[in-house]
């Protein structure tokens, strides 16, 4: 289980990639009946660490020693991570943790602590694009994919950038904990749940970082009504904008069609329904607006590349199919 967290960091640490880790890890949300994970910042270069924000420093009580009683362990990104060396008590650590099974977590850069300590030889991992051919020269062993958001060789997860550490970090949260569980948790954070890419995280293209500002409340009512068809013309409507318009502001706030974003959510909503329940294919076929079992596999394989039944049989076992 999921329980107990250590967040490692050395100098040159970005903070928006460490309070990534602290917003999903380490906030008390008990009051909303969400798991409390037993947190902890940790220094792997002294008790005060410098970032990469002018005059910014971070402390913390806790050493090295407390990665040993952690399940999971994440490493955000830091300045000069790619060229710099790392104190070989971290690494050994880091090989220590793995090897009784911890997860470790890399947020961006901090993938190259991971290889320094030998954790990508011969394993998939993600890594922001333009640090791909640095990775790769620097671990000729590790099976690089850098069109990723985020790559689970479990006990190791790696992913891309920033934005990716959340996708990763809620990815595990889901899988660990369940889909009701990482979207309540997204919520509060105001970020998708689950961004598009499959099971393997497979992206076509970077999503955009834009906020969804003028969208965004029509992105909710599409959530909400994922059983309906709906139009082009009734969601600008919706939106109060011309169709034109607002197909291409839709466009340029998702990094996607309006229709592909509705596929896509709803795909996503029948791995949940899949996951979690023991709905039938009709019945699950319904409720995504798929409208019968043959769509929903259909739809499901051309996103996925596996079948409705395939999948909850690799997530709930051949009893569930």
């Amino acid at each position: 289980m999921l329980r107990n967290v250590a967040a490692v960091l050395l100098d040159g640490v970005h903070p928006f990639e460490l309070g990534v880790v602290c917003e999903v890890f380490g906030i008390d949300r008990s009051d909303e009946g969400l798991p409390v994970y037993d947190f902890a910042v940790v220094s792997a270069e002294g008790p005060a660490l410098s970032t990469h924000v002018g005059g910014l420093t971070v402390s913390t009580p806790y050493g090295l020693e407390r990665l040993e009683e952690a399940d999971l362990i994440a490493v955000p990104a830091g300045s000069d991570y790619v060229t710099r060396e790392y104190p070989p008590a971290l690494l050994d650590a880091l090989v220590r943790a793995v090897e009784r099974g911890t997860r470790v977590l890399s947020v961006c850069s901090g993938v190259f602590v991971l290889g320094a300590a030998g954790l990508l030889d011969g394993r998939r991992c993600s890594v922001h694009w333009r640090q791909a051919r640095e990775l790769a020269l620097r671990n000729p062993r590790a099976l690089i994919e850098p069109d990723v958001l985020y790559v689970d060789e479990d006990p190791v997860i790696t992913s891309a950038g920033t934005a990716a550490g959340i996708d990763a970090c809620l990815h595990l949260v889901r899988k660990e904990q369940g889909p009701e569980v990482a979207k309540k948790i997204a919520r509060r954070m105001v970020v998708p749940p689950h961004r598009d890419g499959g099971q393997a995280q497979y992206i076509e293209r970077p999503l955009p970082e834009t906020p969804c500002d003028t969208v965004g409340e029509v992105l909710v009512w599409m959530e909400e009504h994922l059983d309906q068809e709906v139009t082009v013309e009734q969601l600008a409507a919706r939106a109060h904008m011309a169709p034109r318009t607002f197909a291409r502001r839709f466009q340029q706030e998702t990094g996607t069609t309006p229709y592909r974003w509705l596929l896509r959510q709803r795909v996503l909503l029948a791995q949940e329904l899949l996951e979690g329940t023991d709905e039938t294919m009709d019945a699950i076929a319904y409720r995504t607006g798929f409208g019968t079992a043959a769509a929903l596999r259909h739809q499901f394989v051309r996103a996925l590349g596996t079948t409705p039944n395939a999948y909850r049989r690799a997530f709930r076992g051949p009893e569930a199919a």
